[in-house]
């Protein structure tokens, strides 16, 4: 049976996550501070971005389970919606810590295992936010574009031993973290649960490996698509669905340095 690790799953999508793996026949640990999670998986209580906590965690996993054959990094935390200058310092530091200091404990921890085992499978959730800034989520936005940075270069270290990593945008499904946020004030339209645990499952069967080091969005993404898209002969074309520097055209110094 395989066996899958997922970061914050004592609520919001990490809680989906995990109800969704176990649905599908997984192995599911699920870390969390308080180390609740639903019935039916493990829990496991770790501060992801200690780092002798994330090495204990995931060798405790390895001695129950043997193999870590999925990550998901999920645990995040976002600030107070405010401009840079009105920010919190240590509430804007640990937004940082915990979104990137965090995936990377657990990929730097994991990831040597699945290589050793022939391969795996890294799946960071992202947001549209790394992709572009706001005025007032400095913090949030700075750490999923670092996490995007993270992704790709997993997808590319990792590729010739079978490992690989992907950007899980899950859009704006309705959670706690969701609705303490003021752009969220008043919406009635939600990415449905279900869109997000689609491509979770679609990722982990490996029926997504071509958008490896690339970014996916539920809510916006057809599944059949992407799969049309990852089983292509051509594959995807260079750079797409990836953060990049765009020129201004081809007069742009930038443009033949790409």
């Amino acid at each position: 049976m395989k066996v899958a690790l997922v970061t914050g799953a004592s609520r919001g999508i990490g809680a989906l996550a995990t109800r969704t793996l176990l649905g599908a026949g997984w192995t599911v640990v699920g870390m969390s501070r308080s180390g609740s999670v639903d019935d039916g998986a493990e829990g496991m209580p770790c501060d992801v971005t200690d780092a002798d906590q994330v090495a204990r965690g995931v060798e405790q996993v390895l001695r129950r389970h043997g193999r870590i054959d999925l990550l998901v990094n999920n645990a995040g935390l976002i600030e107070t919606e405010v401009p840079l200058w009105e920010s919190d310092v240590d509430e804007w530091w640990q937004v940082m810590v915990t979104n990137v200091r965090g995936p990377y404990l657990l990929t730097r921890a994991v990831v040597p295992h699945m290589i050793a085992a022939g391969g795996g499978r890294v799946i960071n959730i992202n947001s549209g936010a790394g992709t572009r800034e706001r005025a007032d989520l400095t913090a949030y936005c700075a750490s999923k574009s670092a996490l995007a940075r993270i992704t790709g270069g997993v997808a590319l270290a990792g590729a010739e031993h079978g490992v690989r990593a992907f950007d899980l945008a899950p859009g704006v499904v309705e959670t706690d973290m969701t609705h303490s946020m003021r752009m969220h004030e008043g919406r009635t339209e939600w990415t449905a649960p279900a869109d997000v645990a689609d491509l979770l499952l679609a990722f982990a069967a490996g029926e997504l490996d071509g958008f490896s080091g690339r970014m996916v969005r539920a809510g916006a993404d057809d599944l059949d698509t992407l799969r049309a898209r990852s089983a292509s002969a051509d594959g995807l074309p260079d750079e797409a669905r990836m953060l990049r520097l765009m020129p201004w055209g081809e007069d742009d110094p930038v443009a033949g340095s790409r």
